[in-house]
């Protein structure tokens, strides 16, 4: 006589209670990616999350929560995109979420939009090693719709969790989604450029995602007064340090 669903289900548990998240199945047909970018082996099923909110490095986080299931997105994604950059950055930029090739490459903020973020930061004198650059989620939506509710409430405790360990004193919100989503706002990405915010007690500005100003070349010199305000915000901060 097979055994029950249920009866599977409270074995696996207990297996799991004695001996932890070790004896995980492999899944067949998905690489491993690490947050440089790197691939590095297959990965496993099971979410890999144990004890998580503990983690005291971004590389110990990483390897606790890279394979995720907290949410469908796992079933759609390519790679699990933890972020990229310095894990002391005084300056984190966020995004909504990873698109195409972000999934492809298991690196936030590649391709087109990536090299010109790459340009922006320069233009403020930043190198893109020296900040730290992730999103909100860490799995690419379906044909890159906007995130849902429920998947911000499932990932965004790892967004908490990079900040509390990286402690930037500043943040760059890239994109309407992303700052609606993290000030918890309907206003307009105007409004929201034009005001003082703050996430979680890090000053915050926000300005326009790359990927938009690919579309709409003339929203470029409105996106280089803000940087230009979150550069000089920033220098402000460091400058505390010193008096």
């Amino acid at each position: 006589m097979s055994p029950s669903v249920s009866e599977l289900n409270r074995y696996l548990r207990q297996i799991r209670e004695l001996y932890g998240d070790a004896l995980i199945l492999e899944r067949t047909g998905e690489k491993r990616v690490n947050h440089h970018g790197s691939a590095t082996g297959d990965l496993f099923e099971g979410d890999g999350e144990h004890s998580w909110e503990q983690a005291e490095s971004l590389d110990e986080l990483y390897e606790r929560i890279r394979t995720c299931r907290k949410c469908p997105l796992c079933e759609t994604r390519t790679n699990f995109v933890f972020g990229t950059g310095s894990p002391h950055a005084g300056v984190v930029l966020i995004g909504e979420a990873p698109g195409a090739e972000e999934d492809l490459q298991g690196e936030p903020f590649v391709g087109r939009a990536g090299q010109l973020l790459n340009k922006i930061l320069g233009a403020i004198g930043f190198r893109r090693d020296e900040v730290y650059i992730c999103n909100i989620l860490k799995c690419r939506p379906p044909n890159n719709r906007d995130p849902l509710p429920s998947e911000v409430e499932k990932c965004e405790p790892y967004l908490h969790r990079q900040l509390d360990l990286i402690r930037p004193r500043i943040i760059l919100a890239l994109g309407r989604i992303a700052a609606q989503t993290l000030l918890r706002t309907t206003d307009s990405l105007t409004v929201l450029r034009a005001g003082r915010h703050s996430y979680r007690g890090i000053p915050l500005v926000v300005t326009y995602h790359p990927a938009a100003l690919l579309r709409n070349p003339g929203w470029k010199r409105p996106t280089w007064e803000d940087v230009q305000r979150f550069r000089s915000l920033y220098d402000g901060l460091c400058a505390g340090d010193t008096v």
